[in-house]
């Protein structure tokens, strides 16, 4: 049997940086090695791309994907071969954050017309862009939380009246966050104006946009989501936290969180949750995957929160584990994301470009 060639695009120039490689080791080592091919393309800290070796068995240390400087002709040079030789039947990239999950590598793909999982340029950026996202959810109706939303620019000139419109319009506690980072890189709990303030000052290290949301008392359950027109969708899962704020830190070392999959909610709020989900896919024409995050009180009133393009990818996320629960074990999901990316490539040949 040929072995479908597939290229493996992690790392990248992202506060998210090490989630991607421990993200890429998951996924390396559950591709099914029988059936494709699989090369790796490292992108570091500094944003230089390197291509490594061939990947034929599993991963034990994810350090070994952190690449050093090669020999090798320049990764433009590279992609652009893979373009006219056919070399890839795909692009699997499994880059969080900027310059990764934000539409900017996706148009690099687009560009060099090379066929990739997950999300295209529009729906990877909207979905990046937390106020935009609120936008466009706003627009197909979904149900979401106060917030107030400001550029560095605006909060150098008039710091003031940006503390007294957070303080007008919301009530503590709120949220603070970079409007284009994921994995809750930069997002504070506030619970006065002066925890405000230094939660505005640190996220502003990270982007030059901010969020700031209403906290609210409520259970945090997510949705999967997988397709391209036809999407499919899971029973919902629940992030139960042993702390106050399911922050970056307890995300990915403390581990003071736990999975329940599914939820334990009444199933008429389960499949409302699945329905607002697909509206969430569809308000940004999404592709691929997307988890849906949304917050539901005690008396199962529903606030979507946001959508992930790029959701944490590891075998023990909560994306995949949706899915296994649905019975789609993580190595056939990863068969059905490659499937999707080339039927999405195939539908876009269907276009005209020029006039007959």
């Amino acid at each position: 049997m040929t072995k479908e060639n597939i290229c493996i695009v992690y790392g990248g120039k992202s506060a998210e940086h090490d989630v991607s490689i421990l993200t890429a080791q998951s996924v390396i080592n559950a591709m099914d090695k029988e059936k494709y091919a699989i090369d790796i393309i490292y992108i570091t800290n500094d944003g230089e791309w390197i291509k490594g070796q061939p990947i034929s068995g599993p991963i034990e240390d994810a350090e070994v994907l952190r690449l050093t400087k090669s020999d090798d002709a320049p990764i433009t040079h590279l992609l652009r071969q893979a373009v006219n030789g056919g070399t890839y039947d795909t692009i699997f990239p499994l880059l969080h954050g900027p310059n990764g999950e934000d539409g900017t590598i996706q148009g690099l793909f687009e560009v060099l017309d090379l066929p990739y999982v997950g999300n295209g340029v529009l729906s990877a950026s909207s979905s990046m862009d937390k106020l935009v996202m609120k936008q466009l959810f706003a627009n197909r109706g979904l149900p979401q939380l106060p917030y107030v939303s400001f550029l560095r620019s605006e909060f150098e000139k008039y710091r003031s009246n940006i503390i007294e419109l957070v303080n007008t319009k919301l009530q503590y506690p709120v949220f603070v966050k970079p409007a284009n980072l994921g994995s809750s890189v930069g997002i504070s709990k506030c619970t006065n104006k002066e925890e405000l303030i230094k939660g505005i000052e640190e996220a502003l290290q990270f982007d030059r946009k901010l969020v700031v949301e209403q906290g609210i008392e409520a259970r945090e359950i997510e949705v999967a989501v997988l397709g391209n027109d036809n999407p499919e969708t899971t029973l919902p899962g629940e992030v139960v936290k042993d702390v106050s704020f399911y922050d970056y830190k307890a995300k990915y070392k403390d581990g003071n969180v736990k999975l329940q999959i599914p939820a334990d909610i009444p199933s008429e709020v389960a499949e409302t949750l699945r329905n607002m989900a697909v509206e969430a896919f569809k308000a940004t024409d999404c592709s691929g995957l997307v988890r849906a995050d949304f917050f539901v009180t005690e008396d199962h009133t529903i606030y979507i929160n946001e959508t992930n393009a790029m959701p944490g990818f590891t075998k023990f996320s909560m994306y995949p584990l949706l899915w296994q629960n649905m019975g789609v074990s993580y190595s056939e999901l990863i068969t059905r994301l490659i499937e999707l990316s080339k039927e999405r490539y195939a539908d876009k040949k269907k276009i005209k470009y020029k006039m007959d």
